[in-house]
Parts: C-alpha cells; sequence; structure tokens
C-alpha cells in the first residue's frame, strides 16, 4: 500500500476513535434521573437495603418484615416474615443464606433465599443494626447499637464466635474481605478498624468535621472509605492510615453511602429528598449532581453491575407529639405508599 493511503487510512481511524472515545465519555457525563418508581405497599418504617445482582433480587428491611423485589419487573416475590423490628441483610456470597439482624428481638436471623424460610435464630448484643460480611474468615459481623459491641458468627455453623466492645455506638460496617472489617462509630464520630481473625480492634480514627457518622462505602482498590454525616458533608478517609482526603457537601440527614468502582463515583442518600453524586476520580471530590428524589429516602443499595442506584420511602402522614420515651418522633407511614425508586443513566 503506497504510504499516502496509510496515512490516510491511519488518519481515518483516529478520527473513528477520537469520536468513540468523545461519545463514551458524552454518555458517562450523562446525569442520573429516576427511571421508575415502584410501589410496594404494606405499612410501617424501614432500613438498610441489600442487592443480590446474580439473583437480580433486592432485599428490604421493612419494620417486621424484609421485602423482596425482582429488579427486573419490580414486583414483590416473597418476604422473610416474623420478625420485630429489622434493621441488616446480607446475602451470603453464593446466595444460599441470608441473614437479617432483628434489632427488637436482639437476634440474627438466618434465612432460606429460595423459600424466604426461617432457618436458624442467633443470640446477639442489644439491638443488632447493620451487618457485613468477611469472607476471609467466613464470619458474619452484628453490629449492636445499644450495647455497643459487635457479635462475631461463624456463617457455616451459624454460632457465635466472639463479642467484641466497641468505644461507642457503631452504625454500618464494611470490609475488605481479606481480614479487616470498619465501622462507623456514630456518637464518637470515629471509625474503628478490626481484624477478623484475632476480633480485636487494630485502630480507632477520629472524622474531624463528620457528625454523627452513619452509612459507609468501601473503595476496596484505592483504599479508601467513604461516611455520611450529618451537617451535609461526607469524610473520605484512608483506609490504611486513617488520613483525611477529602469532606465534600452532600444533602441533609444522610444514610447510606455506595462506591462505583467502575464509574468511580461515591454516592450518599439524604433524607431531605436528593442522592449526591460525587466524582471520586479526580482529586478535590466535586459534586457532580444532587438529584431530588422523595423525602426520607435515606437508604440504598447499587448494583456495580448496571450502576444502578434503588433507594426507597413513602408519603409522610402527620408527627406525633413529643414525648420523653420519644424526644425526636417520626412522622406517620401512609399505607400502601411504600415506594421503590429506580436511578440510571441513558
Amino acid at each position: 500500500m503506497p504510504r499516502f493511503q496509510i496515512t490516510l487510512s491511519l488518519f481515518l481511524f483516529a478520527l473513528t476513535l477520537t469520536g468513540f472515545v468523545e461519545t463514551t465519555s458524552a454518555q458517562t457525563q450523562k446525569p442520573f434521573r429516576i427511571e421508575q418508581r415502584w410501589t410496594i405497599g404494606g405499612t410501617g418504617g424501614w432500613d438498610y437495603m441489600t442487592l443480590d445482582p446474580e439473583a437480580h433480587r433486592l432485599y428490604i428491611a421493612h419494620q417486621t418484615r424484609v421485602d423482596v423485589v425482582d429488579t427486573g419487573t419490580g414486583k414483590v416475590i416473597g418476604a422473610v416474615q416474623g420478625l420485630t423490628r429489622t434493621h441488616g441483610v446480607v446475602i451470603s456470597p453464593d446466595g444460599k443464606t441470608g441473614f437479617v439482624s432483628d434489632g427488637g428481638a436482639n437476634n440474627v436471623v438466618v434465612f432460606d433465599p429460595s423459600s424466604f424460610a426461617t432457618l436458624a435464630t442467633i443470640p446477639a448484643g442489644t439491638n443488632p443494626d447493620g451487618m457485613v460480611y468477611e469472607r476471609s474468615t467466613n464470619t458474619l459481623w452484628a453490629f449492636n447499637g445499644t450495647s455497643k459491641n459487635a457479635t462475631i458468627i461463624d456463617a457455616t455453623r451459624r454460632a457465635v464466635v466472639g463479642t467484641t466492645a466497641l468505644p461507642g455506638k457503631p452504625e454500618f460496617p464494611t470490609s475488605d474481605d481479606n481480614g479487616t472489617v470498619f465501622v462507623n462509630i456514630e456518637d464518637k464520630n470515629e471509625i474503628v478498624r478490626l481484624d477478623a481473625k484475632s476480633k480485636q480492634i487494630t485502630a480507632t480514627w477520629p472524622l474531624a468535621g463528620c457528625d454523627s457518622p452513619s452509612g459507609l462505602a468501601f473503595d476496596k482498590t484505592g483504599g479508601r472509605l467513604f461516611s455520611v454525616c450529618d451537617g451535609k458533608k461526607m469524610a473520605i478517609t484512608d483506609s490504611h492510615t486513617g488520613k483525611s482526603l477529602g469532606m465534600p457537601t452532600i444533602g441533609e440527614g444522610p444514610d447510606a453511602a455506595a462506591y462505583d468502582s467502575n464509574q468511580k463515583l461515591a454516592f450518599a442518600s439524604n433524607g431531605e429528598g436528593t442522592l449526591t453524586v460525587v466524582d471520586a476520580g479526580k482529586p478535590g471530590y466535586a459534586v457532580l449532581q444532587t438529584l431530588p428524589t422523595m423525602k426520607g429516602a435515606r437508604t440504598m443499595a447499587l448494583d456495580q453491575a448496571t450502576g444502578k442506584v434503588y433507594t426507597v420511602t413513602a408519603q409522610f402522614g402527620a408527627t406525633p407529639p413529643a414525648t420523653a420515651a420519644a424526644p425526636r418522633p417520626r412522622p406517620s407511614v401512609v399505607p400502601g405508599s411504600f415506594t421503590v425508586l429506580v436511578i440510571g443513566r441513558d
């Protein structure tokens, strides 16, 4: 082939490649939007959400039950029932076993994801809340908000193998699946690092500028922890040293964080009715978008494969008067209005 034809071919290929890169970049920069709304119904409040991407299921802690939603159809396909006050849901890596923290009964309930039947009930501490599965030790960690400790459970034997005291009230945990567990300490504004084998605390790091850290997400590749805090802040922490890496502004009243390792985005779901999208791929941690959702949509689940975010809320009625037992009462939930929001990009 003559030299000028080779040069022309390379030039045309370069133009094609440039167009592809520009198109791909433009697509990844499209804003998030609410794609679907699934009415689940039922009554009462809710807490954490867990996604099983292999089975295309979304598990939602919904007061005295766990609703199971098919993410392909948006329909409820079953429920784990007979619970008292549900908080966290964990599905084992092989998808064959599920765990629910029943804070009202001080138990961790083991269930069968194929039938949703209860398989075992394991005593925990007082008010078990957030939970995480640690792969390298095959243990489930249930963090007890009132007794301020962690119950460690052998996931195969379904038996308690240890209890670790904590310096304060634990909130949401995460793990690197290589022997380390992290958890936010809500009333001390700290992150605690624990060794899964020794079951001991190995570090306690203050979260300066972060009030009442709740949701926690983890960037395993980059070694970064994302804590969402009251006061409209997301605290980003080096998981090896505890050093603060950034603190972007988010919405008010967050309760969950998520990290998309493909797009390098961090999310905060905020009770005020927004989803904050943070650019975690560049220095500065700029806020890329604040998406209006619905009031009360403060917990969420992320599908790493599709990049979709699921959050849930309901319509609210009147707020009951404050009492000594309930100084900060929550508004009533309108029966039948419980709704999942599906958020994605075109």
